[in-house]
């Protein structure tokens, strides 16, 4: 194609200024003149260019550009504008050259008549494309392209070469890293009017600022099309930039096109970067199987994957909480001599602590600390969150501490973390010195962190304690936000100061906060549970008013549920009334939840009639609603209607659940109807419905307990050899078995096998041993049983230390009983009216062992000269 019809198509391109938009401060000078570039103003730097200091030599550069600062001053016959740039080159490099520096320079070149070359302008504009911010030049890109915007006005021209291709492309780059991409094609559209011939290298800066600027569809079709027109053959890099900006804008599959395009083309195959750009578009956008198939074939053409790879690969998979296969990559990494970055243990460490699985993580972070690589403040956060959540804040609180050894400083979060840990474990003087700490180590406390500490103290009904904070926040200039006066009104409605609680609300009303329906519903719930259900019901209007939805049947239910469990039937019954009255309609769990409520309180009669209630309403009874019924029968002695229901149940075709069969199983039990029992329990294995650990233990129970109890050792010996795994109640019983049948060798060893089961032993197991072992006679046995419980930080409970001391007194050992005796505080262990009537029958006066009473301890010695 002809330059002329090159020319003419660049059309498709920007033919603006270049320096349209891009405002940068720039010297004021009274000799300035408007430039066709004008948009454009350089920032200048407040410092002169002084000398350094009278022992210090000055630099060339600088020593020229003083001499040249006086714009009557004659030019300088000295002055190599060659010689000046690649000396300002260099300052650039060193983060030393300032803004005022270069306009003094370009001063200087502008009143020369010798031109400077285009190598060293380039050097020196493409040293400033690269250069860091510094004091000295706070944006050297920007500044190239403003210097740009000086050499292009006319009276510029006889000082300075013609510009080259290199020229634009170097400023199109800065046109990128000064995050102005937007100019780069007017950049390239003067390039092609210059009639200048492009090369590979610019075309891909061009393609750059296309991508940059999201115009990727632009640089799609320059990619595969305009190139080949400028005379320019795409490469590796060209296709990579192109791909990247597809894989940006989340157009993966397009960009897995493109790599297929370049395996088919020719001369130029896609590399590591091209695949992996590909790989981790393809996982952002969850096509997890394709980014996998595309690593294999990555691999099966020979092109290795980088350490980049790997950790777009196990990134993706972590964030997938698929940690077994990131395991898989993480060793490969290993087994192919992949040395795994920070980055690859971030994302390891951060999905084991979002799994929960805190192990794994602190695992991972020693094994990263131990390769030498220092976590960042994100990977520090992410283990602490793990631990605090696993209530292990002592581990979180030695990471926090290591935090600076490693070089970094605990943020916000971290200390926002650590608070909430040592609160959800309750350790509150942990939590107020780290709290008060923030200030002193420069961190602000947000409303969040208060936050923390309200609802901590809140939730243990600290609630005066609760609302000091809560004015500390106010007074520290930090405004309570809906989660602040949420948490404080839940708290308050949960003492049932309703007052206290209504009064939040219009104080949060009052500042311009708007209450959510977390307030709301708490509200409505501490009304309907302390019986004022016309207040409930009014915020329910005024919530609606408010464009909140109301409450809906499963919060309702919820109420109704908890004060059934706390037997207030009759206040569940109210608000079940309440969500009729405003229009909603009870769910199958609401009903259940009213007909448990009465059983509990053995009201058979009113369960009945909510079930009336459900059958009308068109609500099916369910395996729960039968369960429930039948339960509370069987609980309330009526054992035949409980049976009668049973089968009831059967005939409308709801199949009971092994729930269901284990609580008519204990009913029949309890009732001692042993054979009724054993016959439902055939029955139960013939309807194939599950057995489960709970439902052997009520049967090998309710056997022991109606003295069946070979058949129950039957049973358990044909449960063990099935390697079920039992629970410690069923060996308990178990071990009291074998010791009322006299099979005591069996019994010790069942209690030695416990701790082999996996299984420790708890205070009725030890006293199960004990109490039997005194039985027996086997007194030493049973104090030597007694001390290995202590040790094991099992406490007796009040009732066998009552037992262990009555037996020893009917066995005349005195002085035993009264070591027991001693353990007798009062408050949580006492002694029982029992064991308080035994003493005074044998230490009164008439007592048996009125003469022993001195081995009692002092102040049970009372019971003497008791008649």
């Amino acid at each position: 194609m002809s330059r002329l019809r090159i020319l003419r198509r660049r059309s498709s391109f920007s033919s603006a200024s270049p320096m349209s938009g891009l405002r940068i401060p720039r010297r004021r000078s009274s000799s300035s003149s408007t430039t066709p570039m004008s948009g454009l103003r350089l920032r200048r730097s407040s410092s002169s260019t002084r000398a350094l200091s009278s022992t210090t030599p000055m630099p060339r550069l600088q020593l020229l550009l003083r001499r040249s600062s006086s714009s009557t001053s004659p030019p300088s016959r000295y002055w190599d504008p060659q010689v000046a740039f690649v000396a300002a080159k260099a300052r650039v490099r060193a983060g030393t050259f300032s803004t005022e520096d270069a306009h003094h320079l370009f001063d200087e070149l502008l009143r020369q008549d010798t031109p400077v070359h285009g190598r060293a302008l380039n050097g020196f504009l493409a040293a400033l494309a690269r250069a860091r911010d510094s004091v000295a030049c706070s944006d050297a890109p920007a500044l190239a392209v403003a210097l740009f915007n000086r050499i292009c006005r006319e009276e510029a021209g006889p000082r300075v070469v013609p510009l080259t291709v290199h020229t634009y492309g170097i400023l199109m780059d800065c046109c990128c890293r000064a995050r102005r991409p937007d100019l780069g094609p007017a950049f390239f559209a003067r390039l092609l009017r210059a009639g200048l011939r492009t090369d590979g290298i610019v075309t891909n800066t061009f393609l750059k600022c296309l991508c940059y600027a999201k115009r990727t569809d632009e640089a799609l079709s320059m990619l595969l099309h305009r190139m080949s027109e400028l005379g320019c053959v795409p490469d590796a890099f060209s296709y990579n930039t192109v791909i990247k900006s597809l894989c940006g804008g989340s157009r993966s599959q397009e960009a897995l096109d493109m790599l297929l395009r370049m395996t088919k083309g020719d001369g130029c195959s896609p590399d590591v970067v091209s695949y992996t750009m590909v790989i981790h578009g393809l996982f952002m956008e969850g096509e997890i199987s394709k980014a996998c198939n595309l690593f294999n074939e990555m691999v099966q053409k020979g092109v290795v994957p980088n350490v980049v790879t790997y950790n777009s690969i196990v990134h993706a998979l972590c964030k997938a909480r698929a940690m077994d296969k990131a395991e898989l990559v993480l060793r490969q990494m290993f087994d192919n001599s992949i040395q795994p970055d920070e980055v690859t243990y971030t994302a390891m460490i951060h999905g084991y602590s979002c799994l929960g699985r805190w192990k794994e993580a602190a695992k991972m972070f020693k094994e990263m600390t131990r390769e030498g690589l220092i976590p960042d403040i994100v990977t520090f956060n992410s283990l602490m969150d793990s631990l605090c959540k696993h209530k292990r804040s002592k581990e979180a609180a030695e990471i926090f501490h290591s935090i600076a050894t490693k070089g970094h400083k605990p943020d916000i979060i971290s200390y926002s973390i650590l608070l909430h840990g040592y609160a959800t474990e309750g350790r509150f003087v942990d939590m107020n010195n780290l709290f008060h700490s923030m200030t002193d180590n420069g961190i602000v406390a947000d409303s969040h962190c208060f936050n923390i500490l309200i609802n901590a103290h809140a939730k243990r009904g600290m609630m005066d304690e609760a609302l000091l904070i809560f004015t500390e926040m106010r007074g520290q200039g930090v405004s309570p936000n809906v989660v602040t006066y949420a948490t404080v009104i839940a708290a308050l409605c949960r003492m049932g100061r309703l007052a206290d609680a209504m009064e939040k609300l219009s104080q949060m009303i009052s500042i311009g906060l708007k209450p959510n329906t977390v307030v709301y519903h708490s509200l409505i719930q501490g009304f309907c549970t302390h019986g004022d259900l016309i207040k409930a019901k009014e915020l329910v209007s005024e919530m609606m008013d408010q464009g909140i939805p109301r409450p809906n049947i499963t919060f309702f239910s919820s109420i109704i549920h908890s004060l059934c469990n706390e037997g207030r039937v009759m206040n569940a019954q109210d608000v079940f009334n309440l969500v009729i009255h405003i229009g909603d309609r009870p769910d199958i769990f609401t009903f259940n939840s009213l007909i448990d409520g009465y059983c509990l309180v053995g009201k058979m009669d009113k369960a009945f009639g909510v079930l009336d209630a459900m059958v009308s309403a068109g609500t099916e009874p369910d395996v729960v609603t039968y369960s429930t019924l039948i339960n509370g029968y069987f609980k309330s002695g009526r054992i035949d209607d409980g049976l009668i229901l049973f089968r009831e149940m059967l005939c409308k075709r709801v199949k009971p659940t092994t729930v269901t069969y284990s609580l008519v199983l204990d009913g029949l039990f309890r009732a001692g109807r042993t054979s009724a029992a054993k016959k439902m329990f055939h029955e139960m294995i013939e309807s194939g419905t599950a057995m489960s650990i709970s439902t052997y233990t009520i049967i090998l129970q309710g056997l022991c307990r109606n003295n069946c109890t070979d058949e129950a050792i039957t049973l358990f010996h044909k449960l063990g050899a099935m390697n079920l795994k039992f629970e410690i109640a069923i060996l308990n019983t178990m071990i009291h078995a074998l010791y009322k049948v006299k099979r005591r060798e069996e019994a010790h060893d069942l209690f030695a096998s416990v701790s082999a089961s996996g299984l420790v032993p708890n205070a009725s197991t030890y006293g199960v041993m004990i109490i039997n072992l005194l039985k027996e006679g086997s007194v030493e046995e049973a104090d030597i049983m007694f001390s290995s419980m202590e040790k094991t930080g099992c406490a007796p409970s009040s009732r066998l230390l009552n037992d262990i001391i009555r037996m020893l007194l009917q066995k005349g050992e005195i002085v035993k009983a009264g070591y027991y005796m001693s353990k007798v505080d009062g408050t949580i262990i006492s002694l029982e009216a029992s064991t308080t009537s035994l003493l005074i029958s044998l230490f009164a006066s008439k007592g048996r062992y009125r003469e022993q009473i001195k081995f009692l301890p002092a102040k049970y010695q009372f019971f003497d000269g008791i008649s």
